[in-house]
């Protein structure tokens, strides 16, 4: 018999690793740690801006890493928010330059990593692999959210 879970969780436990070892070499170069790289990285995405809930949602993080994080990016002067009706709550996060900057070279390492480690994949396979990994997702959350397994 396969052992799927075991396959599917080293994998992925595998991925998050190496993942979080390019990110924090990636990152160091701007004073920042891995982690970091999700918040730059969505904001790099998002031209006009986005909330704090917003980048909650889109980093899959809770409100208080977020704010967290937030507030050493803007200490450091990668992020600023500006405010909404004259009020920073709920104000609009945007990068700096030097975060645009960190962003634009995070994003480009990124996509070179990712590139040379699916090399060998045709471009269905990489398809039919995202949908699928999209899917496995949504099925979780959907799992996570009941709170009990079948």
């Amino acid at each position: 018999m396969e052992d799927r879970f075991g396959r599917f969780s080293l994998a992925l436990f595998e991925i998050s690793r190496h993942w979080y070892r390019l990110a924090g070499d990636e990152m160091a170069r701007h004073g920042l740690k891995a982690p970091h790289a999700i918040y730059l990285t969505a904001l790099y995405r998002s031209e006009d801006g986005l909330t704090g809930p917003e980048l909650c949602q889109r980093c899959g993080r809770d409100k208080s890493d977020v704010s967290r994080t937030l507030a050493l990016l803007e200490e450091q002067g990668f992020v600023v928010k500006d405010p909404v009706n004259g009020s920073r709550y709920r104000g609009l996060l945007r990068l700096t330059q030097a975060g645009r900057a960190a962003a634009e070279q995070v994003c480009r390492r990124a996509n070179q990593v990712v590139e040379r480690a699916g090399r060998d994949l045709t471009a269905e396979t990489r398809r039919l692999f995202y949908e699928a990994l999209e899917s496995i997702a949504a099925n979780l959350r959907d799992i996570d959210k009941e709170g009990d397994l079948p």
